[in-house]
């Protein structure tokens, strides 16, 4: 049978820990699963598809489409209807074609009761690589899963995934505050306390005010070079170290994060530290523990010449070097460092390393963030399309991200050729500019459903007009759960018979003018358009419009994140646009997107950025 995964017996401990894993979901709708669910039913195109978490005696479904009463009200079913728990025991994916075919799976009350006749999970787990459930599809009849959608039900499992992993962090984090605040007012109970003990509690306040300073000023860290200008501040109020550093780990090194003003002579020259070096850093790292050095002859005593020489270079005498704990591993190392020789107490101690803790979280956060936002921007570059080549066309396109690149976005480019004309000729070519609204996996998806969509409603509307196959998308959009807003400019480029010349046919739906350079450089704004795409706006009227482009001619289609900006005129912006174009219009392409988007975006721009040129020789 073609499945993935392997039959064990479950684990009632196992799943039990699963189900007290805090994601925070339960056996009710979640609009975030149901999302998932309906991007499934509408991949897999299966009736049925669910976000199905494991707990000890049954499974829910926080998120779900196409169930039966009663399971659908109940939003839960037992473990005996669950073929999630195949891939709950296995920790695979589980592909079945036809399960009455399959000796295990053929006496499932699910048959009976759901109609499962196909189904495809895969597994949805934490951050340690727990499996807490599955994304799955099932389908009422026997079915050949094919390759490319198991592809893209990965990628939504793997998003899935992430979600639940932020939903368990935002819990564990929630678990905290309350701790902090728990010890926040045992240190203000603690201050009105006899004068006698006064000092005493003014020393447990700054304690807590650290753990509670550190517990909000890094929850709201979104990158290591934040969490580092955050830490001298942060530890100002206990023992008051003249210096505090972090160091992250990479395999057998330690990297030290620059922070601010460090200009002065503050380990300069230090970015790279050998886990084998002989530091107190190092020495944390390498055995794992809190390292302490209290005076210079512990230095001197403790450590090489080198060692001792860099110390006394930044003029540090007492050093801390508390290791950075997270989940799984050993995230780096905290500094705290201070001229004069200083006694750390018992209680500055306890404070300090618990204070780390809440550094090794920031910092794991980052990391996490660093590689989540690398994922993102690696999955939005492979949604780009690949430039065709043109006979007779020269074309080049630019994608810019923007500078909170926290996720992917909507815009986006498109070209390809139409089927080659009789004659024989240049084939003509569609582009397609637009931008789909929101900036996140949703606007994303959503923008490749209608890149998808267009492209089918061109192709399938010959003479393959451009107001056609935006009328024909709208359509489709209307009937399908597809909720999408945005701007588009959707074109057609024609090869005149017997000449350089082509012919440009576009239809504008509410998205900036695309900007025409003619041979003399002189240029023209094509500010003809319709009404954005949006399902609250009900049909529009299409129209299109047409230009010659004679040889020489030079076409420049963008998206809004070129030109708006808070504060700034957007005729103002596109006159700017028009004037680049004009004065450069002769040099290659890509050195003249490259040169509008840096005169234009002014540094990291406020949206992403599509520019798409094409040249007639």
């Amino acid at each position: 049978m073609p499945e993935q995964g392997r039959e064990t017996g479950a684990d009632p401990g196992a799943v039990s820990r699963r189900a007290l894993r805090p994601v925070g979901l339960a056996a009710v709708a979640d609009p975030g699963m149901d999302r998932f669910a309906r991007l499934v039913s509408r991949l897999l195109r299966v009736p049925v598809a669910l976000v199905s978490l494991v707990e000890e005696d049954r499974q829910i479904l926080p998120g779900m489409i196409g169930l039966p009463e009663p399971w659908a009200g109940e939003r839960a079913l037992p473990l005996s209807h669950s073929l999630c728990r195949y891939v709950v025991e296995s920790g695979r994916p589980l592909i079945v074609p036809h399960a009455q075919a399959d000796d295990r799976l053929r006496g499932s009350p699910a048959i009976r009761d759901l109609g499962v006749i196909a189904y495809v999970g895969l597994p949805l787990t934490d951050a340690d690589g727990l499996v807490l459930g599955s994304l799955c599809g099932m389908d009422h009849q026997p079915r050949a899963w094919d390759p490319g959608e198991l592809a893209d039900l990965k990628d939504l499992a793997a998003a899935c995934s992430a979600e639940l992993r932020l939903r368990i962090l935002s819990a564990q984090h929630s678990s905290a505050r309350k701790v902090l605040e728990t010890a926040r007012a045992a240190a203000e109970h603690a201050r009105s306390d006899a004068e006698r003990l006064e000092q005493e509690a003014q020393v447990g306040l700054d304690h807590a005010e650290l753990l509670l300073k550190a517990s909000e000023e890094l929850a709201q860290t979104s990158g290591l070079e934040d969490v580092r200008q955050r830490l001298r501040d942060l530890f100002g109020g206990v023992g008051k170290p003249s210096y505090v550093g972090l160091l992250v780990a990479d395999r057998e090194e330690l990297h030290r994060v620059p922070g601010p003003g460090e200009a002065d002579g503050v380990e300069p020259e230090i970015l790279t530290l050998p886990a084998d070096a002989t530091s107190p850093s190092a020495r944390a790292l390498r055995e794992r523990r809190t390292v302490f050095v209290p005076d210079r002859d512990a230095l001197v005593a403790g450590y090489g010449p080198e060692t001792v020489a860099f110390f006394d270079g930044m003029g540090l005498t007492t050093i801390l070097c508390l290791p950075l704990w997270g989940r799984r591993t050993l995230l780096g190392v905290l500094a705290i460092c201070w001229t004069k020789r200083h006694r750390v107490s018992i209680p500055e101690r306890a404070a300090l390393t618990a204070a780390s803790g809440y550094v090794a979280q920031a910092v794991e956060r980052a990391l996490y963030l660093d590689e989540r936002i690398s994922v993102a921007r690696q999955l939005q570059a492979a949604m780009l399309t690949d430039l065709p080549l043109a006979d007779g066309m020269e074309i080049s396109a630019l994608y810019q991200a923007a500078a909170d690149d926290n996720m992917v976005g909507g815009d986006w480019y498109d070209a390809y050729h139409l089927p080659p004309a009789a004659s024989g000729g240049p084939a003509a070519l569609v582009v397609t500019v637009g931008d789909i609204i929101g900036h996140d996996m949703h606007a994303a998806t959503v923008m490749g459903q209608l890149r998808s969509m267009l492209r089918q409603a061109t192709l399938d509307h010959p003479p393959y007009s451009p107001a056609t196959a935006l009328s024909a998308l709208e359509a489709a959009c209307s009937v399908l759960p597809i909720v999408a807003g945005g701007t588009l400019v959707h074109a057609r480029l024609d090869p005149v018979d017997g000449s350089p010349d082509w012919t440009l046919t576009w239809s504008n739906a509410g998205h900036p003018p695309p900007l025409l350079r003619a041979p003399d450089g002189r240029v023209t704004p094509l500010e003809q358009h319709d009404v954005l795409l949006h399902q609250a706006l009900g049909p529009a009227h299409r129209t299109e419009h047409r230009r010659a482009l004679p040889s020489g001619s030079t076409l420049l289609l963008y998206t809004d994140g070129l030109i708006e900006r808070r504060g700034h005129d957007l005729d103002a912006a596109i006159a700017q646009v028009s004037a680049l174009l004009a004065r450069h219009g002769g040099e290659p392409l890509p050195d003249l997107l490259h040169r509008i988007s840096s005169r234009l975006a002014d540094g990291a721009p406020e949206d992403d950025i599509v520019l798409l040129a094409l040249r007639i020789p």
